[in-house]
């Protein structure tokens, strides 16, 4: 399958490179704007490392959210075990496996200069979008909320002052639809504009439950914005955005593969089931369940779970420019709730079914006040304030099936808490308020050298209120606490220009993530003493050039991170029992390399290519007795690859038909931190195609798009339920053929 692709890709290239094209015209590489360092420039011109991407490029390559993001970044790693909250991304090796609703990522999401705080609210916003910057390592400097592992930034379409709109449907495997729409309209001329967009996907399910014969891991759900542009005068400008949705699809339904050997012959080495048994029927799970049918997208399910998530928020972006400075605002609000139902063993036994209930508001506001900028100087400096408040009430009901065994006159429910046979519960509230001052200085040192110095002041103060109960009237425990958070943090760089087409940095970045308390469930009251800070000390170094007359870009860069107190959530076994726990490795070192590549041999054929080659390891961490010293970082790959194939050719009288492919290579992935192959995704390769067609006006087009052309089987987390007797295994999206039409006026 491997060759297959790789020949695929580049038979492609070969048969787009033969075509005609357009006669004579200047060919260069579009020159691409970001934002990483809070105004806008070249991306050649900024000392960091970042990956850009179009809202068309986005679309061509088949992104549909943010979890499709990691298939073109190097480096950038996103899954997810929930439907539409909780992603888990991680960037260079850093990142956090905590699906808890209190848990704090290492990577920070920003829409529209607004920190996303709330892990229910980071996919609702992915749609409409202009722009998305990945920036790679601490963000600390600029940004208003820290960063250990770096951050993504969208950015949404903005109101013009133009009459206008575009919309897309999409039609595919499983019935799925997805339809989006904008429409752009001027209030008064040059002074005020409007904005609406909206999206709605829905899909059948992907995979088949046979204990009802309808389908489960299905998609419905949608989301809206409305965007005012208020430019009154010259030296003043507002953006008021009011966005919301809902979703009310599936919660992720995953395959039971069972661990427990029913014959001697099917015990491996551990005394689980042996690798290549699990669907042999020699092996089954605490209640004797095996699934032998060996097929990803079929199930037996007693619970169809839904996974309920409201939305709503808005952000205010103000900018006033004053004598010799511009002083911008950004404040945002979001309300997020959720009520998740999961099968959590993904079998017809009840071993165990969880329910995930959360609210969440988050308040935040960043000022920041930009110097005009000089021949020599270019200053910046903020505040920032976030308050966030959690309330939750989640509950496991731990084997159901076997209360009939414990039942008696005096116990008519059959509970057995020594036995793990009970719904217990942990109820919580966290309060955190966060604040920072920051400030950078780029100082032109001479007309080819420019230095930076950053230096950032963050605090955190958490409140936290929590109850482990047994059939949700029992409190086992309860616990309050309090605890302040506060670190400097900096960063230093230096880049010289070698010409006009290239440029050499180096930096050093102070990265912090506050500590906090873990917001899993526990029998143990020491489990919830405060984990410590996260620090990281981040080393890079870089080249940006362009070559031929702008036909190729090559961007390359090294870097070196030391963490102390590496923050890290496991699934482990205690007394008979999956338990969650979170610990601070002492610390971890991760080494790497990462290119970009991007070609335009001739006009209307663009050819990428980028990847990352990183060791990420841990160091001096033992946990729970085991020593995982020199362990990889779970979710890392050590090497990953990805080709962009993107050609458009203009045909007189029939409009213009474009090819796009991609092709990314993913070494092997652990889940988890000891390593284990069986919580592992061994090395695999993913095609995705699109063929369009465009009118020559522009007005409408049409396209079939093909994702996961190979249709690859392969694993994007696995959850270890040891315990019960079973790894609940969670299975990208098999192939998806469809098509589209679009329009814009």
């Amino acid at each position: 399958m491997k060759n297959n692709g790789l020949k695929l890709l580049l038979l492609s290239g070969v048969v787009i490179a033969a075509l005609p094209a357009t006669a004579q015209e200047q060919v260069v590489l579009e020159e691409i704007v970001v934002t990483a360092q809070k105004r806008q420039q070249n991306m050649q011109d900024v000392p960091v490392s970042v990956t850009a991407l179009s809202g068309a490029a986005l679309q061509d390559q088949g992104v549909r959210d943010v979890q499709d993001l990691g298939k073109l970044a190097p480096g950038l790693m996103i899954q997810s075990t929930d439907a539409s909250a909780n992603p888990k991304i991680f960037i260079r090796g850093v990142g956090l496996s905590d699906f808890n609703a209190n848990a704090a990522g290492a990577v920070g999401i920003y829409v529209d200069g607004a920190y996303v705080a709330s892990p229910l609210a980071q996919t609702g916003q992915f749609f409409d979008l202009a722009q998305v910057e990945v920036l790679k390592g601490p963000q600390g400097t600029l940004y208003g909320r820290n960063t250990t592992g770096g951050t993504i930034n969208v950015t949404t379409r903005r109101p013009d002052f133009t009459v206008g709109g575009e919309g897309r449907i999409d039609y595919g495997r499983y019935n799925a639809i997805t339809a989006q729409a904008a429409t752009n309209a001027p209030l008064v001329e040059d002074k005020a504009a409007m904005r609406i967009a909206g999206i709605w996907e829905r899909d059948d399910g992907r995979t088949l439950n046979r204990v009802t014969g309808g389908h489960v891991n299905d998609t419905d759900r949608w989301a809206g914005r409305g965007s005012l542009l208020l430019t009154p005068t010259d030296g003043f400008e507002a953006l008021l955005q009011v966005h919301g949705g809902r979703n009310r699809g599936d919660s992720i339904h995953a395959q039971s593969r069972p661990l427990l050997p029913g014959i001697p012959a099917a015990a491996g080495p551990d005394g689980l089931c042996a690798a290549g048994l699990y669907a042999s029927g020699g092996c089954t799970d605490a209640l004797g369940y095996t699934d032998t049918d060996g097929d990803p997208y079929k199930g037996d399910y007693n619970l169809a779970g839904k996974d309920r998530v409201d939305l709503i928020g808005a952000t205010l972006n103000l900018r006033w420019d004053l004598s010799g400075v511009t002083l911008y605002s950004i404040t945002a609000w979001d309300h997020a709730k959720r009520n998740d139902v999961e099968d959590t063993d993904a079998s017809p036994g009840r071993l165990i079914e969880t329910t995930y209930l959360a609210k969440q508001r988050d308040f935040s506001q960043e000022l920041r006040l930009e110097a005009a900028p000089t021949d020599k100087v270019k200053a910046v400096a903020g505040l920032y304030y976030l308050h966030d408040y959690l309330d939750t009430d989640s509950q496991y009901d731990v084997l159901r099936d076997l209360r009939p065994l414990f039942t008696t006159p005096d116990n008519p429910t059959g509970l057995s808490v020594e036995n793990n046979v009970a719904m217990v519960g942990f109820p919580y509230r966290q309060t955190t308020d966060g604040y920072a001052a920051f400030g950078q200085v780029d100082f032109s040192a001479t007309e080819r050298l420019t230095l930076t110095a950053g230096l950032r002041y963050s605090k955190d103060k958490k409140d936290f209120h929590y109850a482990s109960t047994v059939e949700q009237a029992v409190e086992l425990f309860d616990l309050s606490a309090d605890k302040s958070f506060d670190s400097v943090s900096g960063r230093l760089a230096a880049a010289l220009t070698l010409s006009d087409d290239a440029m050499a940095y180096a930096s050093y970045n102070r990265g912090y993530k506050s500590g906090g308390f873990f917001g899993g469930y526990t029998r143990d009251p020491a489990d919830l003493e405060a984990y410590d800070d996260e620090t990281v000390d981040a080393f890079e170094v870089g080249t940006k050039t362009e070559w031929l007359n702008r036909r190729l870009r090559l961007n390359l860069s090294g870097f070196y991170y030391d963490y102390q107190d590496l923050q890290v959530f496991q699934l482990v076994e205690r007394d008979g029992l999956t338990v969650q726990t979170f610990d601070n490795a002492a610390s971890a070192r991760i080494l790497g390399l990462e290119f970009e590549m991007t070609a335009l041999p001739v006009a209307g054929l663009e050819l990428g290519l980028s990847g990352s080659l990183i060791d990420a390891e841990y160091k001096d961490f033992v946990s729970r007795g085991e020593d995982l010293n020199g362990n990889r970082l779970p979710s890392t790959p050590r090497w990953s690859l990805t080709g962009t194939v993107s050609h458009s050719q203009r045909l007189d009288g029939i409009g213009e038909i474009g090819l796009t492919a991609n092709l990314s290579y993913r070494s092997r992935v652990y889940f988890d931190s000891r390593n284990l192959e069986r919580l592992s995704q061994s090395s695999y390769w993913l095609a995705d195609v699109t063929l369009g067609w465009t009118s020559d006006d522009g007005a409408i087009g049409a396209g079939i798009t093909v994702a996961n052309l190979f249709d690859k089987d392969y694993v994007v987390d696995i959850n270890n339920l040891e315990s019960f007797g079973l790894d609940a295994v969670n299975y990208g999206r098999p192939r998806r053929v469809g098509g589209y039409f679009r329009w814009q006026y």
